[in-house]
Order: structure tokens, then C-alpha cells, then sequence
């Protein structure tokens, strides 16, 4: 098992960039594919951007291709979310996730979450 806490997250404006982080614990970060995932009051959990265990493969959606960028650093145990050029809908808590599966774009396929971090971008 696994746990995930992020961090970062904050107030920006429009045309700002925000770095978030997700810390896990244990040894066992290598086993895990990573993704993020962002949901805005009333709206479902939207896919951000997930990345393969080695690190070599990412995804993401064509809203943020391009701005938001995800990496990890394996020695750390850390995932990272690098999120540039930010719009005022990119507004949502944000959600680190993990699983030992696929590294996919659906949030049934993760078995861990974080607890979230906010991000409000301003007009």
C-alpha cells in the first residue's frame, strides 16, 4: 500500500504557473504508475495527466497539452505536476493518484489517492 500527500497548490492568476508535488511513502514508488486528476465543484473528476512507473511515457487530455507537464523523480518517491499558462478553468482541486496498473486516463483505474490540493486561478 501506499500513501499520497500533495502540495502546491495556491492562488494565481491567470497566465501564472504552479509546480504541485505528491509525496509518497514506503519503498515502493517504482511499482507504480502515477497520475493527476482535478475536480471543480460540481463536476466530475476530470483526467489531468498520468506517467509510466519508468518514468519514459506520460498522456494527457488536449486541455492541458502543451501547459501542464507531469514527472517523477523515483529516488525521491515524489511525482510532480508543472502546470503553466494557467486559465481561469483550470480552477479544481487536485488529486495525485497511484496504481499498479495501466497508467491510464480513468480514475477507477487508480487505487490510491492524496487527500487533493486547490488551485484557484484568477481572471
Amino acid at each position: 500500500q501506499v500513501q499520497l500527500v500533495e502540495s502546491g497548490g495556491g492562488l494565481v492568476q491567470a497566465g501564472g504557473s504552479l509546480r504541485l508535488s505528491c509525496a509518497t511513502s514506503g519503498r515502493t514508488f517504482t511499482r507504480y504508475a502515477m497520475g493527476w486528476f482535478r475536480q471543480a465543484p460540481g463536476k466530475e473528476r476530470e483526467f489531468v495527466a498520468s506517467i509510466s512507473v519508468s518514468g519514459s511515457s506520460s498522456n494527457y487530455p488536449d486541455s492541458v497539452k502543451g501547459r501542464f507537464t507531469i514527472s517523477r523523480d523515483n529516488a525521491k518517491n515524489t511525482a510532480y505536476l508543472q502546470m503553466n499558462s494557467l486559465k481561469p478553468e483550470d480552477t479544481a482541486v487536485y488529486y495525485c493518484a497511484a496504481t499498479m496498473g495501466f497508467w491510464g486516463t480513468r480514475a477507477s483505474e487508480y487505487q490510491y489517492w492524496g487527500q487533493g490540493t486547490q488551485v484557484t486561478v484568477s481572471s
